[in-house]
């Protein structure tokens, strides 16, 4: 934008001088000045067309040697008696300068006007070059509290000091603490993460600066990053602020040595400016993304995004309170338990497709209130009309429990770091710090069977969720024997893989059957609350053992 002012200035600038030069060139008086003598002899030689008399000057005008002039107080009145005569009326040049610049000056205007009109002219370019900008770097004020998101408590006490910081950052410097320059949201799709970023705007009253991870890829290198950096910018001059990247992974995924000079430049940009924040900038820079395992190592190193929060898919009594959210302006008949416990997995933006479908159904009975038999008859459309959503059955709920007890027994047991587990998430992902011992490694693969062997004693079958452990746990074994040189022999083959993995096996369904009263108690709790935390696990087995 600053660039297109400029050359605009410049532009305007050079015209003028050009308008100037040209009046110049058309009021110099290009005359010759002759004397009395020579005056007379062009009149007896008759060479003179005609004579005009002007204020100070008389000129005459020759048939072949252009014009000449002379002093008119030189004249002799009987010279001009056999020559035609004219009068010239003698305009200023001031006069002449200003009326010649009110006519550029209008045709400037109305230049423009056609221009912003038509979509041609300076006018339109600056629009086509400056809409993008302003998109960019244009802030918000979020109205979204935390009181108008259920289900987010967890996630509020990590975010509380954020909130005071951008309050109170003198208290924070004073101290000599800082807080994180980025901070990550992780969760799947509709649990809320945009919400809550506006959320911590609007408790911080703060501007909110809001741009998508997708709006930053360019056709055209180098756009991508200066409009990172236009965003940045206007956060720092609007400081204290945030910026909310949605999405970030669209920018931020890991660079695989694939060529891509505008992402790479963008990415680039983005780990450029998280750095050259100062310590009292006070600009928070909030993200968001689905896949975690896709971004780039560079972007979630300490003094980034050091901070990840993870936004879990609701629990039956977080599934309470946004639902409480959603009905409040609703006349119903519900118990808000009931829809709680029909809706597993259903995540916050599934639970508002939940009650806008009944209260729809409803009005199309011409029902006075939403009850329960209008939630049943449209969970079905919910989950397997257009937004489908991954839920599961009664019968699918307990082999989840099962699975995912065995998991936590498993993890806890064998001492993986791990803080919850819960009925909609599969995976546990213990840090992986180098290097690690047989023993270690052969517990985490204990731990990616244990789901299995569970069901196994339990159904006498096991589902497809195992997947993703069944991998783990081969990727692991693989290592094991090929790169750590952990088998039998240190050249390893296909069939010291298999025996290994059903050895563990085996193993770890020991370990679940002389335990399956603890067992059922996890499975219990995970089928009441969803989740589980290790510290619940351990207590457990401290009542059990």
């Amino acid at each position: 934008m600053a660039n297109f002012k400029n050359s605009k200035a410049v532009l305007i600038v050079s015209a003028l001088m050009i308008v100037l030069l040209l009046l110049v060139a058309l009021l110099r008086d290009n005359s010759r000045l002759i004397t009395l003598q020579e005056a007379r002899n062009l009149i007896a030689s008759k060479q003179v067309e005609k004579a005009v008399l002007a204020e100070v000057y008389c000129y005459f005008h020759s048939t072949q040697n252009g014009v000449f002039r002379i002093a008119r107080d030189q004249l002799e009145k009987s010279m001009l008696d056999n020559v035609r005569v004219e009068h010239g009326r003698s305009w200023s040049w001031v006069f002449v300068v200003v009326g010649l610049l009110a006519t550029f000056g209008g045709g400037f205007v109305l230049w423009r006007q056609w221009g912003r009109k038509s979509g041609f002219g300076v006018t339109a370019v600056a629009d086509e070059v400056t809409a993008p900008e302003h998109s960019c770097v244009t802030p918000v004020r979020s109205k979204v509290r935390f009181s108008d998101i259920g289900g987010v408590g967890e996630v509020k006490e990590d975010l509380e000091e954020i909130i005071d910081f951008l309050k109170n950052p003198k208290r924070y410097h004073s101290f000599g603490a800082r807080l994180p320059r980025g901070v990550l949201l992780v969760g799947p799709p509709g649990v809320g993460k945009t919400m809550i970023a506006k959320a911590v705007a609007a408790e911080a009253d703060v501007p909110f600066f809001y741009q998508s991870g997708a709006s930053f890829v360019q056709i055209y290198v180098g756009m991508g990053a200066k409009r990172v950096h236009e965003l940045f910018n206007a956060a720092k001059t609007n400081a204290p602020s945030i910026i909310f990247i949605d999405e970030i992974d669209a920018v931020g995924k890991r660079r695989d040595g694939m060529r891509n000079d505008e992402r790479e430049a963008t990415l680039n940009q983005l780990l450029t400016e998280m750095d050259g924040f100062e310590e009292s900038s006070g600009v928070v820079v909030l993200a968001a993304t689905n896949n975690i395992e896709v971004m780039d190592a560079a972007l979630l190193r300490a003094g980034r995004f050091d901070r990840r929060i993870f936004v879990e898919l609701p629990t039956p009594k977080e599934r309470e309170a946004i639902l409480g959210k959603y009905l409040r302006h609703i006349p119903h008949d519900v118990k808000l338990e009931e829809i709680a416990a029909m809706s597993t997995g259903f995540s916050g933006a599934a639970l508002a497709a939940f009650v806008n479908e009944a209260a729809l159904l409803s009005l199309r009975l011409r029902d006075v209130r939403v009850n329960t038999e209008h939630f049943l008859a449209v969970k079905e459309k919910v989950v397997f009309g257009k937004r489908r959503i991954n839920i599961v059955t009664p019968e699918q709920k307990r082999y989840r429990a099962r699975y995912q007890a065995g998991k936590a027994l498993c993890a806890t047991w064998f001492d993986l770091p791990f803080e919850k587990i819960t009925l909609t998430s599969d995976a546990i992902q213990p840090p992986i710090s180098q290097p690690l011992l047989r023993h270690e490694i052969t517990a985490r693969i204990q731990m990616h069977l244990s789901g299995i062997c569970a069901c196994d004693l339990a159904f006498g079958e096991h589902a497809t969720n195992a997947e993703g452990d069944i991998m783990q746990a081969k990727e692991l074994i693989a290592q094991m024997i090929d790169d750590y040189a952990m088998g039998p022999s240190l050249y390893g083959n296909e069939a010291e893989k298999a025996k290994l993995l059903d050895g563990l096996y085996e193993e770890t369904k020991k370990l679940l059957l002389g335990k399956e009263r603890l067992l059922g108690k996890i499975e219990a709790l995970l089928m009441e609350y969803e989740s589980v935390s290790r510290l619940k696990v351990r207590e457990l087995i401290g009542e059990v053992l």
